[in-house]
């Protein structure tokens, strides 16, 4: 189904909801990172590699609450700056990931580089399909970035019937420069910590049967997204405008721990941001490999006939507003 919405002109820039994500939206990040003082029990999903990336996946499944997803991926031959924006740049997004299916800038904060971003993702035939209005926001401290992103309030945007809004998602991520496996003492390598967990209306059985049968598949194909990506950045066509707001970043000091956070002062800030130039425009997520895995095993058939026939009589039961 392709949508339209009527709200063409609300790609903003201003002060209103400029304070969407906030520091303390990235303490909860660092906080779940930590395992609340080790409370939180990870169990690990699955444990790949090729020869040139590895991917580690754990689960954590609270009293209450939709399960949380934690993975560690290590892309040999990238730099930081390249994954950010791979993961930040929804222009590119849809030649990786069939399920986006439509997205728009609501409103942009060139400044400190906040954004919310409208998504309309593509479900099974017996889901309708989910919108998401996601706030996200980049801090950085040193060559790491800490990239934020959570479902937030957007009154302009009315809530419809079809598609379901997701009213609760939160996926954020750590991107870092570490030493390459090739053992050569060099930092060329990139590794990635996501933390992803949303409500998106599928009950947790469907969800793990998903996540076991999918997973490997769509980290495959996020990798190779990640290439093409990696090889379309290397031409002198200018970037994407999402892309342009991943560089524009919040600088942090993170010595003294979670509770330690500081910004740089203002001046600096805004000496970055000169340093840009043009407002960068061209025609052009994370990622929750966890969650997005689960759907994405059963549009691809990764799930055999009989259990996505069962789970969709599951789903059935619970009645149309699934």
């Amino acid at each position: 189904m392709l949508w339209k919405f009527r709200v063409g002109d609300l790609h903003i820039t201003g002060s209103e909801n400029e304070d969407i994500v906030t520091e303390k939206d990235l303490e909860h990040f660092l906080h779940l990172l930590d395992g609340k003082d080790g409370e939180m029990a990870w169990q690990i999903m699955m444990e790949r590699s090729t020869s040139n990336f590895t991917y580690q996946a754990w689960r954590h499944e609270p009293e209450m609450g939709p399960t949380i997803y934690r993975t560690k991926t290590v892309f040999e031959d990238a730099t930081p700056d390249i994954v950010r924006d791979f993961f930040w740049d929804d222009e590119f997004r849809p030649k990786w990931d069939p399920m986006l299916g439509y997205f728009k800038i609501l409103q942009e904060w060139p400044h400190t580089g906040s954004m919310i971003i409208h998504w309309i993702k593509k479900f099974p035939f017996f889901c309708s399909d989910r919108e998401y209005i996601i706030g996200r926001r980049i801090w950085e401290s040193g060559k790491t970035y800490y990239c934020v992103t959570k479902s937030v309030p957007y009154p302009a945007l009315q809530r419809r019937d079809k598609p379901r809004r997701v009213d609760l998602y939160f996926s954020s991520w750590i991107v870092k420069p570490v030493e390459s496996k090739k053992g050569d003492g060099q930092l060329s390598a990139c590794e990635v910590t996501l933390l992803h967990y949303e409500d998106m209306g599928i009950p947790k059985d469907v969800a793990k049967l998903g996540v076991r049968h999918g997973m490997w598949g769509t980290v495959k194909k996020l990798h190779n997204g990640f290439r093409a990506y990696q090889n379309a950045r290397k031409s002198e066509a200018a970037i994407s405008r999402c892309a342009m707001m991943a560089g524009i970043t919040t600088k942090i000091s993170l010595d003294e721990g979670v509770d330690g956070l500081e910004q740089v002062s203002a001046e600096e800030d805004r000496a970055v941001e000169g340093q840009r130039g043009g407002d960068g425009r061209i025609d052009w997520k994370w990622v929750a490999i966890g969650t997005v895995a689960v759907v994405w095993g059963l549009r691809t058939g990764m799930i055999g006939k009989a259990v996505l026939f069962g789970a969709g009589q599951r789903i059935a039961r619970r009645g149309r507003n699934a």
